[in-house]
């Protein structure tokens, strides 16, 4: 599942990164748009999967309680 448009265009933005990390990382050759866009994803699509969940608890307790409160619907068409 894509989270985002891998083709949409490029933004340049501003940022505050750690002086010493910053020149570690160029140091390295570490491409920072990259590798920031990498992390983003990651992390767009773990939060979307907890939000998700979170979602789907919430529907599964709602349920639950409506059934202990109501029984299943199907109760009246099974055969004892």
């Amino acid at each position: 599942m894509r989270v985002y448009d891998p083709s949409a265009p490029k933004r340049a933005t501003n940022l505050s990164i750690n002086s010493d990390l910053l020149a570690k990382a160029r140091a390295l050759d570490i491409n920072l748009s990259q590798t920031l866009e990498r992390e983003l994803v990651r992390l767009v699509e773990a939060e979307e999967r907890r939000r998700m969940q979170e979602e789907a608890d919430r529907t599964c307790e709602i349920w639950n309680r409506f059934h202990a409160e109501h029984g299943s619907a199907i109760d009246e068409f099974r055969e004892l």
